[in-house]
Parts: structure tokens; sequence; C-alpha cells
């Protein structure tokens, strides 16, 4: 008896939250509760069904979100070292670089004062040649008109130019000594009877002179023509390393240049990529963590919808016997409680709370 007056005490306020004035006699008010409370049972459940397709799109988004976020983060920790490492590879190429560019300059500065002291000694040993090669040719010529002048008789020789240059070579020249004593006596000698007897042996000395002098000259001419050539290819040894050195130097200063973009362009990737990892792991720390709030919230919700529920359907069931349609006409208030206003919400409240009092069984 205790159930149904729970029940009873529940119906009442409900009879009055749907009853006027004019229709709170009508046969059979119950009824109208009853489908009142299966409006309700109804709604509560389409109510559930909508929570039910939010909720699920929201695990759906920690299951796929969450994995997402996972393979971010192991992509970022793959590529980190990578990045680290390039980034080493990177900066120690540009060391190295940096180092050969000082060394090609080096070579290139070594090369340049090479070719100055090469250029500045031919231009020396070219003077010198041109001095010893003009001497030569001076003297040659000079013995070949002696020679000449001696072979001839011709007298007054002795006064001449030629003579000056004899007596200059009889000196500085090599000779045997009988050989230099013969051209001295004949320089000393006048224009007398000893003039024609010796003029034989001197032609003869001075044709050997001649001919030495003559072989020295070809000797310095072939030493010059080997001195130029070598010196020529020297300069374009020295010309190809300093054009190497300088394309080397070029070369490389571009390299560094990109690689100094690359290296710059890595060390922003690599902060941007840990900061993001970073972010991803905080963002998925924070997912997992609503989400699993959200779980128990929704545990929760779907525990005391059920209650509601059942609350309803009991109420439903028990309004719907015949002992309570009985006991509820005979104990209905008048017209004072049928002019309570009582909500769906403060209606669900009210099953809930009769379900759950002490006497309820």
């Amino acid at each position: 008896m205790v159930k149904i007056h729970g029940y009873f005490a529940l119906a009442l306020p409900l009879v009055a939250a749907r009853e006027n004035a004019e229709t709170q006699h009508a046969a059979n008010p119950i009824r109208k509760v009853v489908t009142m409370l299966q409006q309700m049972q109804n709604k509560v459940t389409a109510e559930g069904k909508k929570e039910k397709e939010l909720f699920d799109k929201f695990m759906c988004y920690c299951t796929t979100g969450a994995d997402d976020l996972a393979n971010s983060i192991n992509s970022a920790d793959t590529k980190i070292p990578q990045v680290e490492a390039a980034l080493k590879e990177g900066e120690a190429t540009k060391l190295q670089l940096e180092a050969d560019i000082k060394a090609h300059q080096a070579d290139r500065v070594e090369a340049k004062e090479a070719l100055a002291k090469a250029t500045a000694l031919r231009e020396k040993e070219a003077a010198a040649f041109a001095q010893e090669s003009g001497d030569f040719k001076t003297n040659v010529a000079a013995m070949g008109k002696a020679i000449t002048a001696i072979d001839n008789g011709a007298s007054g020789f002795l006064q001449t130019s030629g003579a000056s240059v004899l007596r200059k070579l009889s000196i500085e020249m090599e000779l045997s000594n009988a050989d230099r004593d013969q051209i001295v006596s004949f320089l000393s000698a006048g224009s007398g009877s000893g003039y024609a007897p010796a003029s034989g042996q001197i032609s003869g000395i001075l044709k050997q002179m001649k001919e030495t002098m003559e072989a020295d000259l070809a000797e310095a001419t072939a030493d010059e023509n080997k001195g130029i050539a070598n010196f020529d290819a020297l300069v374009a040894a020295k010309e190809k390393e300093i054009d190497a050195a300088t394309k080397a130097v070029e070369d490389k200063l571009t390299r560094i240049g990109n690689l100094g973009v690359e290296i710059a362009t890595m060390k922003e990737d690599l902060d941007d990529t840990a900061k993001a990892m970073l972010e991803d792991k905080q963002f998925l720390a924070d997912l997992e963590k609503s989400c699993s709030t959200k779980q128990a919230d929704w545990d929760i919700r779907c525990k005391t919808r059920t209650e509601e529920l059942l609350a309803l359907a009991d109420t439903i069931k028990m309004l719907n016997d015949d002992d309570a349609l009985e006991l509820f006409k005979k104990t209905l208030p008048g017209s004072s409680l049928l002019q309570i206003q009582v909500t769906n919400k403060q209606a669900r409240g009210m099953a809930l709370a009769a379900l759950r009092a002490p006497g309820h069984v």
C-alpha cells in the first residue's frame, strides 16, 4: 500500500498541471497524465538519441584526432634527428668550404707572386742577352773587317777602330799566351817590314777568335730562346693556376651562399618542428583528458537518463493499474489543487523522487 500511495502522490500534481477548471471533472483524467508521461518518455528518448549522435561524433574525433596527433608526433620524432644530422653536415661542409677558399686564395697569391718574380727575372735575362748579343755581333763584325783588311794587306789598319776592338778582345778573350803575344806584337808594330810576314798568322788567330765569338753568340741565343720558352710555359701554367683558383673561389663562395640559406632554413624548420611537436604533445594530453572526462560525463548522463526512463515507465505502468485508478478517484483533490502549474522538467523530477522515496519498493 505504501508503493501505491507513492505513485498516487506523483499522479496528483501531474493531473493538476494538465487539467483546467472546465475539464477537471471529466471522466478518467488519469489518462491525460499517462499520455503526458508517454510524451515525456518519447522526448527523453529522442533527446538521448541526439546526445548519442553528438557524443559519438566527439568520441570519433577523440580517436581520429589522437591518431593524427600521434602520427604528427612520431613524424616529428623521426624528422628532428634527420634535420639535426643534415644541419650538422651542412655546417661542417660550410666550414670546409671556407677553409678551401682560404687555401685557393693563398694559392692564387703564391702563383701571382711566382709569376711576378719570373717576369722580373725574364726581363733581366732578356736585357742581359740584348747587351751580350749586341756586343757579340759588334765584335764579330769588327773581327770580320779586321780579317779582310789583313788578308788584303791594307795599310793603315792599326789606325782603325778595328784595331782598337782587337786590342780589347786580346785582353778579354781566352787566348793562348803565344796567340796573345803575336796579337800584341802585331798591334805594336809599325808599318815596316815586320808587317807582312806576321799577317798570315794574325789572320788565322783572328778567324779562330771570330769563330769562338760566333759560337758564343749562338749559344747565348739558344739559351735566350730556351729561357723565353720556359718563361712562356711558366706563365701559361701560373695563369692556369690563377684562373683555376679564382674559379674555385667563386664556385665555393656561391656554394657557401646557397648552403647558408639551406642552414638557416633547416634551423628554422628544426625550431618549428620542435615547437609543433611540443604543442601536439600538449594538445594530445589535453585531448585525452577531455575525452576521458567526456566519457565519464556521458556514463553519468546515460545512467541518469536510464533512471528517468525507468521512472517514467514504472509510473505509467502504475497509473494504468486498476487499483491506482480507483485510489486516484477517491483521493483527487479539489479545484484549488488543479490550478497548480507544473512543468515537464518538474514532473520528471517528481517522478524520479517518487521512485527513490524510502517507501518505494
